[in-house]
């Protein structure tokens, strides 16, 4: 079982000290969702992760790439 989105973007919070301004609102959308397969108003939690990930391309460390791991493996199982 996959853990709720939002606990992942509070990690996320706690470990990316200056988040990308082109990946905070994905990341603050996702600390709405629990699932992704909800919705964030018109766009799918799929999406919103996508493109959270198509952002966070300068959040590197040891977190970061356990974190994306994690998101990614949610995308290929939607």
């Amino acid at each position: 079982m996959a853990r709720p989105l939002y606990d992942i973007a509070n990690e996320v919070r706690r470990d990316w000290k200056k988040v990308n301004y082109a990946a905070e609102p994905y990341l603050s959308a996702m600390g709405a969702l629990g699932d992704i397969k909800e919705n964030y108003y018109l766009d799918t939690g799929y999406s919103v992760v996508a493109y959270f990930l198509a952002n966070a391309g300068s959040w590197r460390g040891d977190t970061a790439k356990r974190v994306k791991s994690e998101l990614k493996a949610m995308l290929k199982n939607a």
